[in-house]
């Protein structure tokens, strides 16, 4: 029989799990509503106050980042309210088709996949709305099926200089990989989920809610039981949860909480900067093409443009060669990029390795020469010693 061999996850998400956190979760599960149990929701409650750099209310739900988004829209809007969504890649395309689900209606801004989001779009459309009939403004910070990340901060201020209009963002792949001050930015309502930054399996998600936007739950009418805000609201005043939730995870939970406090806020976001440029500049090395904006890569994920090679066949050689698994393509992209996860538990020798597979496979392919390949490490050795 084979030696089982060692996947190395560095796709974008679930991310890799650091052993801290998996034996957090061979835990014995405990009472839901013992006192244990409620001083395990205040420690985390409060590191995940920490984590958003927030004042506010950040609740968790059992369930996916589409959960807490989808909580945040039925939670804040009612039918027929008028929104704007931003749409450049296959997540900011869901919120488009959640929000018209919940007979929202969108006014869509969108852009080129692999191009960020233009600003000024908003800012006109919000400009124009004269009678305030604009509600809210639901788009994705890192756009995870394209590597690219909205300048969500202009975008924010833009929101706030309408006065009316929420901010209802998805920051799946943004919170614990890049700097997303939520005050600071003024952002209503942001979303996110386990599997990625936090370093755990998937499972949890999370929303931060402003005033402005608990004040908004008064007026909505869209349908709501297991994701009604306000019963979490409610229960959280007193530790608890208003139904049974994923015990275990919030274990896990608190051990990646404390992981991600013994690094610091700035390392963290530094690590990511590190990582992203390490990858984005051994890929021009290679003489691969970056699939998004130069000067918009997400510190989450990098996307890379194949031509004259099947995606889906080079990450399956690089999977079934190295036992690394990077992810392919979504939608009409499927086949022609692959996409490399370096968010969560990842560090330098991770970045090396997926580099070094990368490199490896393009020369046995005949596409590059083997002083390429050196450079390409030599580069990113270099890069992750910048920061």
């Amino acid at each position: 029989m084979a030696i089982q061999q060692k996947l190395s996850l560095m796709i974008p998400g679930p991310t890799p799990v650091p052993e801290k956190v998996l034996q957090a979760l061979g835990k014995h599960p405990i009472g839901h509503r013992t006192k244990e149990f409620q001083d395990l929701v205040e420690r985390t409650t409060k590191n995940l106050k920490w984590l958003h750099q927030t004042k506010n209310d950040v609740l968790t739900i059992t369930g996916s980042g589409t959960a807490a988004m989808e909580a945040a829209i039925i939670n804040t809007l009612s039918k027929g309210d008028k929104v704007i969504c931003g749409d450049n890649g296959k997540f900011g395309q869901r919120w488009v088709k959640v929000a018209k689900e919940f007979g929202l209606n969108v006014i869509k801004v969108d852009a080129k996949w692999g191009s960020p989001l233009n600003p000024e779009s908003f800012k006109q459309i919000l400009n124009d709305d004269f009678n305030k009939e604009i509600k809210a403004v639901i788009l994705t910070h890192s756009e995870t099926s394209t590597g690219v990340i909205n300048d969500l901060q202009t975008i924010s201020s833009h929101i706030i200089a309408h006065k009316k209009a929420l901010s209802i963002i998805d920051c799946v792949t943004s919170i614990g990989a890049c700097d997303v001050p939520v005050d600071e930015w003024g952002l209503d309502i942001v979303a996110s989920g386990s599997q990625k930054g936090y370093m755990m399996p998937p499972g949890l998600s999370f929303v931060s809610m402003s005033q402005k936007a608990w004040q908004a739950t008064e007026k909505s009418n869209l349908p709501k039981f297991y994701l009604d805000l306000k019963s979490y609201k409610k229960s959280i005043l007193n530790n608890s949860n208003p139904y049974t939730p994923a015990v275990n995870l919030v274990f896990a939970l608190d051990e990646s909480l404390k992981m991600m406090k013994e690094e610091g806020l700035e390392n963290i976001f530094k690590r990511h900067s590190r990582h992203k440029l390490a990858v984005s500049d051994a890929a021009i090395t290679l003489n691969l093409k970056l699939f998004a904006d130069k000067n918009h890569l997400s510190p989450s994920i990098t996307a890379i443009e194949l031509e004259d090679i099947d995606a889906e066949v080079f990450r399956k050689k690089i999977k079934e060669d190295y036992d690394i698994l990077i992810a392919g393509g979504q939608d009409h992209l499927k086949g022609k990029i692959f996409r490399i996860g370096h968010l969560g538990y990842v560090n330098d020798r991770d970045i090396i390795s997926v580099i070094a597979a990368i490199s490896n496979t393009l020369l046995d392919m005949g596409k590059i020469s083997c002083n390429q390949a050196g450079e390409a490490l030599k580069i990113a050795m270099k890069d992750l010693k910048t920061i």
